[in-house]
């Protein structure tokens, strides 16, 4: 009976402890820009597969829509279930503001991606110096265009401040180095939809005998506009440079309707929201030349709480099989 009766206290305590741990397991959720799409489901795998080695309880949301307010429901949700650390892939800086200052009001921290500068953020990691690859892009793309012609620029959105950078550095490049070249319009704010991406480039080219390129930014750009360009039959007149997830862009690179761009890995960008979460929830000083697992050696600026990798992949057809078979 004695026996029995140890061994039924024993099991208790063993409860206990393992709901105490379960209690103290930091909890995550990442907020994105958009659900679905191969970009993002490559940054889910990351997130879950870091979580586990972490013992950080991490999950991702993401919107039905690249619609800002979809994010701003889903932060307020978690606050409501007053998690601990909220990662979010901006689709528009200042809309997301006050929710995030309403996250921090209330304890949580607060990481960002692709969002320098984001106010109410703890940390913002960037993988990539983002004057660097606009200006890759330009000169990849003037390279194809033989530097002559008319080229377009498209954008996740108007509103998210990193696309705007890339693309800012990009056409600033042009112009001090390609005087033949020439922006049509001002940059079209369509990269995250497949159909507005497609219908916007089916326009230009209707419109725009002189198209020659497309710098094309945001998960979905550059697949529409190789769509597009594809489907007109214009592989080979037009370029179409960006970055996009290489699975779902193969086939339009192997027939020539996408003809490249840069990336950096979105399965370790999401690995890196969550290892950015350990050093937070740890007290981990997070300081200048560091070395963070996926980023190398960073820089971080502590007045605008930046941490900055440079690592990219080429989207080339020698390159492109060797990340697809990463299942990127």
């Amino acid at each position: 009976m004695k026996k029995s009766v140890l061994a039924c206290l024993f099991a208790s305590a063993l409860l206990s402890v393992s709901a105490a741990h379960a209690a103290d397991k930091i909890r995550m959720g990442v907020v994105v820009k958009v659900g679905g799409n191969a970009w993002f489901n490559a940054m889910e795998v990351g997130i879950k597969n870091e979580a586990a080695k972490e013992g950080i309880d991490a999950w991702q949301v993401g919107p039905t829509s690249d619609d800002p307010a979809l994010q701003v429901r889903a932060i307020e949700d978690l606050i409501a279930q007053k998690v601990d650390i909220i990662g979010v892939v901006p689709n528009d800086a200042k809309v997301l503001e006050p929710v995030l200052k309403r996250a921090r009001d209330a304890g949580i921290k607060v990481i960002t991606h692709e969002s320098p500068d984001q106010k109410y953020a703890n940390w913002d990691f960037e993988m990539v110096d983002a004057t660097q690859l606009g200006v890759s892009h330009m000169i990849a793309l003037a390279k194809c265009m033989k530097e002559t012609g008319d080229y377009a620029v498209y954008v996740g959105s108007l509103t998210v401040p990193l696309h705007q950078k890339w693309a800012d550095a990009a056409v600033n490049y042009q112009k001090e180095h390609y005087p033949n070249m020439h922006q049509v319009g001002d940059k079209f704010g369509v990269g995250e939809s497949l159909d507005d991406t497609i219908r916007t480039t089916n326009d230009l080219m209707s419109k725009d005998q002189n198209l020659k390129g497309i710098l094309a930014i945001g998960s979905q750009g550059p697949i529409g506009a190789g769509r597009a360009v594809q489907n007109r039959g214009k592989n080979g007149d037009i370029c179409v440079f960006g970055p996009f997830s290489p699975g779902q862009g193969a086939s339009l690179v192997k027939s020539g309707a996408i003809n490249g761009g840069y990336i950096w890995n979105p399965m370790v960008a999401g690995e890196v929201f969550v290892r950015v979460a350990g050093m937070i929830s740890k007290g981990t000083p997070i300081t200048d030349g560091m070395d963070i697992e996926g980023m190398g050696k960073v820089k971080v600026d502590e007045a605008t709480h930046t941490i900055l990798g440079n690592k990219t992949e080429s989207l080339d057809k020698a390159n492109l099989p060797k990340l697809v078979k990463m299942g990127l």
